[in-house]
């Protein structure tokens, strides 16, 4: 049996916008997620990094090339293939209120999965959502409040319990905690990783916190207008991040220690990220990378393992 749970192969996902236009959100993308990894993917607002997710899961079809789910294609799934797809991959919503049917029970909620998949009915369903809502931290008789009952963090953890009553092997986390304070983050991804351990889960996590995409990921992809930047493993894409883009942002990353303080030169991107709907040609960060040359505005670096495990797309980077 492979390692890798989902491939993603040059993986496209353009919209129509307008008459004659084509914003190209994803890009023609190559990867895979190993079982029972956090894959972290990280970027900009407009990177392509949630419709990337919604896309390996389903929620949008790809335009061109293909997912694969333990070895089977996601594309041309019988009706039976796609349903038993849908179980064992779920997604974790950014805004736990706006994915919470606000006149809806949190017990019925939980149990929308159970329900449409009847894997309890009776009793058996009550005590396995009572089960779930323990299992995220929450108690038994939250089960029969409603949405505007709860604060954030509380939501986004029976959005957690939801995803959760399926059991499923894979788990897309859509920037599960950028909505949440501060102080309940951490607690939230805590929370990500105990479940993890538990059940033998494989996540995609993305967000566009990198401190904390680094405490919870194996290894971090690095998104940018549409295309992957870079991807290794998460200790070594902050010891040796090898795409000026990824360099950018790590250094904007704020230094805890007060005597490290002023030892990490902070480079500052000049401009906007392009529009998706019209994006330069050659390297897509070219326009704003403060090392670019001629060659990067006329040829599109190839996507290459440049170390052991570890792929950047720069005409810069040897190996």
């Amino acid at each position: 049996m492979s390692d890798d749970l989902v491939e993603v192969q040059d993986v496209k996902k353009h919209f129509k916008s307008g008459a004659n236009q084509v914003v190209k959100s994803v890009d023609g993308i190559s990867f895979a997620i190993r079982r029972g990894e956090t894959l972290g993917l990280v970027g900009e607002s407009g990177s392509g990094k949630s419709t990337l997710g919604r896309t390996i899961v389903g929620l949008y079809e790809a335009t061109a090339g293909q997912v694969r789910f333990e070895g089977k294609p996601l594309a041309g799934h019988t009706r039976e293939e796609r349903r038993a797809f849908d179980r064992r991959a779920q997604m974790i919503f950014q805004d736990p209120h706006a994915s919470l049917n606000p006149k809806m029970k949190i017990g019925d909620i939980i149990a929308e999965g159970i329900d449409a998949y009847r894997l309890a009915r009776g009793k058996a369903r009550q005590e396995r959502i009572v089960q779930l809502l323990e299992k995220v931290g929450l108690r038994a008789e939250h089960a029969q409040r409603f949405p505007h009952e709860f604060s954030g963090g509380q939501r986004q953890r029976i959005g957690i319990a939801r995803a959760l009553a399926v059991e499923p092997s894979f788990i897309v986390a859509d920037e599960p905690i950028s909505a949440l304070d501060v102080s309940i983050q951490a607690q939230v991804v805590n929370l990500l990783e105990d479940l993890q351990r538990e059940e033998g889960l494989t996540y995609l996590f993305i967000a566009h916190d990198l401190h904390m995409v680094q405490h919870i990921s194996n290894r971090i992809g690095v998104m940018y207008l549409g295309k992957m930047m870079e991807l290794a493993a998460s200790d070594e894409l902050f010891r040796e991040p090898l795409h000026p883009y990824t360099q950018a942002l790590m250094s904007a990353i704020p230094v805890a220690d007060p005597s490290q303080r002023g030892t990490r030169e902070r480079i500052v991107l000049r401009g906007d990220p392009p529009s998706p709907l019209h994006p330069p040609g050659g390297c897509p960060f070219h326009t704003r990378c403060p090392a670019a040359r001629d060659s990067c505005a006329s040829e599109l670096p190839a996507w290459r393992e440049v170390k052991e495990d570890h792929w950047v797309a720069c005409h810069l980077v040897e190996g």
